[in-house]
């Protein structure tokens, strides 16, 4: 298998411009990730663990260091010199994220949120109409929230609801983090359920967790982050 992701000497600061000083959230970031692989990530908070899955989406744009992505449309790719129309293209077509908070454009309704997840891969209404349904269905979202914006909806809800939006698109890449955060026992059940039938259709997966119990069995690779580094990693 090749790889789909090689990360080389990545580091990111962040400068607080009251204090006149500047935090090392990572330092000197190493590891590849290869087609088909679930890498899981642990830490303490604030370790640097969400700051390396943010310059991969580039939500942050690091200050050193390269992101090789393996892109079905443009090849070989470093995301920290992409430009923006290439981002848009991989977040909508190859590149998913789950975050532990949904941010989404208001009056927006939970099923027009994943439906649209849908169509920007470029299928159908009545194939995007049926998926919305499947997935809304498997995260046991109340039918009568299906058509209210998700401003009204617990944590919970609004995880699950994010979480349905980036894994219906099925991307070649997902990233994953705290995916658990806030959820009962038998939603972590239904993220599992999903995750092991994305990994079977071959996705690719890199994910933060707390949550060491429900990473049995699902990671191929373990890396733990102390202090912006990686202290050790198991297989």
């Amino acid at each position: 298998m090749q790889n789909i992701l090689t990360i080389e000497q990545l580091s990111k600061s962040f400068t607080l411009h009251n204090l006149n000083k500047q935090i090392k959230a990572i330092n000197n970031i190493n590891f590849s990730l290869k087609e088909g692989e679930f890498i899981g990530i642990t830490g303490k908070s604030g370790s640097g663990k969400s700051t390396i899955l943010r310059c991969i989406y580039r939500t942050y744009l690091p200050q050193e260091g390269s992101i090789w992505y393996n892109s079905k449309k443009f090849g070989p790719i470093d995301l920290t010199k992409a430009n923006a129309r290439e981002i848009i293209y991989l977040r909508k077509r190859e590149i998913g994220y789950v975050s532990q908070f949904l941010n989404v454009m208001p009056r927006t309704t939970a099923r027009e949120l994943v439906k649209q997840a849908i169509l920007e891969m470029g299928y159908e209404e009545d194939f995007a109409d049926k998926e919305t349904k499947k997935m809304l269905e498997h995260f046991e979202l109340d039918p009568e929230l299906w058509d209210s914006y998700p401003a009204t909806f617990s944590g919970g809800e609004k995880l699950r609801l994010n979480i349905a939006r980036a894994m219906v698109k099925r991307p070649r890449l997902l990233l994953l983090d705290e995916p658990t955060a806030s959820l009962d026992s038998v939603s972590k059940v239904k993220v599992k359920v999903l995750i092991e039938q994305l990994m079977n259709e071959g996705t690719t997966m890199l994910g933060i967790f707390h949550d060491l119990e429900f990473m049995k069995n699902l990671c191929d690779r373990e890396y733990n982050i102390q202090d912006g580094q990686f202290a050790y990693f198991t297989s």
